[in-house]
This record gives structure tokens, C-alpha cells and sequence, in this order.
């Protein structure tokens, strides 16, 4: 699967690279019927990304693009209405394995800056993305203490799942936005005071929300580990059938670890992911007869109406999944 990745990415780099270089020495040509169906096809999934999932519509200001959605929305807690941010992973796709599209080039091309969380988790994104365009790239996790891939090399990138992690990111990105605007350095600075009051706040209430769990049952066990930020900094122990969706295989060794822990701590719920194969888990499930007590959200925020449509209200929704999957 990673060499098709490699071969797959090394030849849309070479297509948009020589696209660009075509754009500028040929005369245009009407557009046949097929291509405008396929180019209406782009735009209007463009669009309704912008006008569904959140996106700003500033006609001013900085353009700024990230890597998924999560990052969007704290980039908009802090520009406000004085700019306009959009993001490439669409929700409900995997920001580890997400195969870019000619469109989500041009996101980046057009933008002032490139917010991506690091850590690898767009590795493969920030190597196509330095062939194709000039936009700066900025890592917005830089200073975290970074935790360790569990029987792997490598760093878990799920930093964000920690609020504490995310106020990082604010004065990362707060620091970038007013080194490029200078004339908006008030209202950044305001707008990410008090987003970080409210991330503070929502640190508090998960503190008082896992304490309310009995001690020997502060154990999530999901498909892929990506909780353990969350789990260091809220005492509770976590599992994962593996340790990275990139790295998904699910074999009966992984799953029949997962089962023999279930029972023998006696954990009283297992939990899955939106933007993972649940079939796993199921098994799981069924071999230990406990519940699934839901889903939760890691990699993207959620629809409209889902009730996590922005990181606090996605932290919110999780915790309380949690706390009432494992609370008796």
C-alpha cells in the first residue's frame, strides 16, 4: 500500500508541476463536455465544503489553508472575520492517508500560509505540497512533549486530543498570523485570549467529568490508539487494536490482545471512531460481550448536526461518550 502511495503521489506531483508549465505556453481551447462536467464536479464539492463545513467567507484579510478540519477551526477562533481559512482533508477522511486532488493544490497555492499539525501526520502531504507550490508551510505543534508510538518507531501525532496541547497551537498560530498582518495583531490577540480561556475551561470540565469514573474502569480501548495525550493528562489508560490508521492491519494477534485485556481488567465498554472500519471493534465486542458505548471523533470535527462540529464541542461529545460507557 505505501509504494502505491509513493507512486501515485511521485506521479500527480509530475502531472501538476508540468500542468503548470502547459498552462502558461498554450492557447486555451473550449473546454470539451466531459471536462466541464468533471471541472463543475470539483468546484461544486469545493463549495460545499466552504458553505458546509464551516469555512469563512471574508473577502479580506489573509488566506489561510490547513491540513484538516480541526486545525481550521481553531485558526478561526483566532482570525476571526479577518480572514478566510479552509482546510484539504475533508471530514469523515483519514488525514494519515488522504490522496489529494488537483483542487486541494490550488487551496494551498492560493493561500498566505499552510497550517499543518506535524508531528508526521502529513508527511507525505508537506513532500508533494514542496513540489507544487511556494507557500509557506508552518507546523503549528512545535514545543510539545511528544509521546512515543507504542511497539513502533515514530511519534503518535494526535497532540490535539490534550487542551493543553491546543493553547500551543493558539500562540503558535496567533504569533504567525500577526508576523504576517501586523495591522490585526489586537484583534488576533484578543480573539485568542479568550479562546484560550474557553480551552482552559474545557480543560477543567474533562477533569471533573473522568474523576466521576470509577478509578478501575479508566480504561479506553478504541481502534486506533490515539488518545494517549488525552489519556496522560487525564489518568486514564489507553488501548488500540493499532496504534495508527496508516499502519492499520487488525490481524487476529492484535485483536485477540484487545480481547484478552477487555476481560481480564474487566473493562466495561469499547469505543469507535467515525472515520474508522468498526468491523474490528465489533469482533471485539463480541468475543468479550461488551458494548460499543459509541463513537468518537479524532481526526476531523463533525457534520452539521452532529453535535461536534467545532474541537470543544468534538472534545465535549467524547468525553461524555466516555464517562458514560464506562461508568456503570
Amino acid at each position: 500500500m505505501l509504494v502505491n502511495k509513493k507512486i501515485f503521489l511521485l506521479a500527480l506531483s509530475m502531472v501538476l508541476i508540468l500542468s503548470v508549465g502547459l498552462l502558461g505556453c498554450t492557447t486555451e481551447e473550449p473546454a470539451s463536455q466531459d471536462q466541464t462536467s468533471e471541472t463543475e464536479t470539483e468546484q461544486g464539492q469545493q463549495e460545499n465544503r466552504k458553505e458546509d463545513e464551516g469555512v469563512s467567507n471574508a473577502g479580506e484579510g489573509l488566506h489561510i489553508a490547513t491540513s484538516f478540519s480541526i486545525l481550521a477551526d481553531i485558526v478561526q477562533n483566532i482570525i476571526g472575520e479577518r480572514g478566510q481559512v479552509e482546510y484539504v482533508v475533508p471530514i469523515g477522511e483519514e488525514p494519515h492517508e488522504y490522496e489529494p486532488v488537483p483542487s486541494d493544490f490550488k487551496t494551498i497555492s492560493d493561500a498566505d500560509v499552510f497550517y499543518v499539525n506535524g508531528l508526521d501526520l502529513e508527511q507525505w502531504l508537506e513532500k508533494v505540497v514542496s513540489n507544487v507550490t511556494d507557500t509557506e508551510m508552518v507546523s503549528v505543534s512545535e514545543g510539545v512533549t511528544t509521546i512515543s508510538l507504542v511497539g513502533e518507531d515514530g511519534t503518535d501525532p494526535h497532540a490535539w486530543l490534550n487542551p493543553k496541547h491546543v493553547i500551543t497551537y493558539v500562540e503558535i498560530i496567533t504569533e504567525d498570523l500577526i508576523a504576517r498582518d501586523p495591522a490585526g495583531e489586537e484583534i488576533y490577540r484578543q480573539n485568542s485570549e479568550q479562546y484560550i480561556a474557553q480551552l482552559k475551561e474545557l480543560d477543567a470540565w474533562i477533569e471533573e467529568q473522568v474523576a466521576a469514573i470509577p478509578e478501575d474502569h479508566r480504561v479506553i480501548v478504541i481502534s486506533e490508539n490515539a488518545f494517549k495525550y488525552f489519556g496522560e493528562r487525564y489518568g486514564l489508560q489507553t488501548e488500540g487494536i493499532w496504534e495508527l490508521n496508516s499502519h492499520e492491519e487488525g490481524t487476529p494477534q492484535q485483536i485477540a490482545r484487545v480481547v484478552d485485556l477487555v476481560k481480564a481488567q474487566g473493562i466495561p465498554a469499547v469505543f469507535v471512531e467515525t472515520t474508522v472500519d468498526q468491523r474490528y471493534m465489533q469482533r471485539v465486542a463480541q468475543e468479550t460481550g461488551v458494548d460499543i458505548a459509541g463513537e468518537v471523533y479524532t481526526d476531523a470535527v463533525g457534520p452539521a448536526g452532529s453535535g461536534a462540529e467545532t474541537y470543544i464541542d468534538l472534545m465535549k461529545h467524547n468525553v461524555t461518550v466516555f464517562a458514560e460507557g464506562l461508568t456503570p
